[in-house]
């Protein structure tokens, strides 16, 4: 009796080495997108707490008299990092490389299900990349007051005082004393 060869489906196993490399990347890319969004927090993390143009006095009415409106000596300098905004070109390049990558692992109902993580993975983790190629700096300026009050100013720039300079706060700007 002769058996029917054609009926038989032919399945196609995965390598293991291959199956372990897919599920890498996967955790990879998860753990690299968490890092990118501060869900993973990171050594060179930073965050800016100190409100813009804040002032609290702490000297009274008849010290104000005979000091210097305006004046004070600069405390300290950081530099903070502002996020960027997405276009969605990142997106939509990481979710078709994502697409394209997931696509190449796997058959039948695996082929479909590593294309829509891989398209998920990718939109989320081009996203981020995006962000952060786009980020900018600020420079926090914190200035105690000649009337006790300290005063914090942001600059899109490198402020040109170190710690310790005498300033004076003009229209929100620094100038040397």
């Amino acid at each position: 009796m002769k058996t029917n060869t054609s009926a038989i489906p032919y399945a196609v196993k995965m390598h293991p080495l291959v199956a372990a490399a897919a599920g890498s990347i996967i955790v990879l890319s998860l753990v690299g997108v968490g890092v990118i969004t501060g869900m993973i927090p990171s050594a060179h993390s930073q965050k800016a707490s100190a409100a813009v143009g804040t002032s609290v006095t702490a000297a009274g009415p008849a010290a104000r008299d005979t000091q210097c409106v305006g004046c004070g000596v600069i405390e300290a300098v950081r530099t903070v990092e502002l996020r960027g905004t997405a276009s969605g070109i990142g997106a939509v390049t990481g979710g078709v490389t994502g697409a394209v990558l997931g696509n190449t692992m796997g058959r039948g109902r695996g082929n479909t299900a590593m294309t829509i993580l891989g398209a998920a993975g990718g939109a989320l983790a081009g996203n981020e990349i995006e962000k952060s190629m786009k980020k900018r700096y600020a420079y926090r300026v914190t200035v105690r007051m000649e009337d006790g009050s300290i005063r914090t100013l942001s600059q899109s720039t490198p402020p040109a005082f170190a710690v310790g300079d005498k300033v004076k706060v003009v229209d929100g700007a620094l100038v040397r004393t």
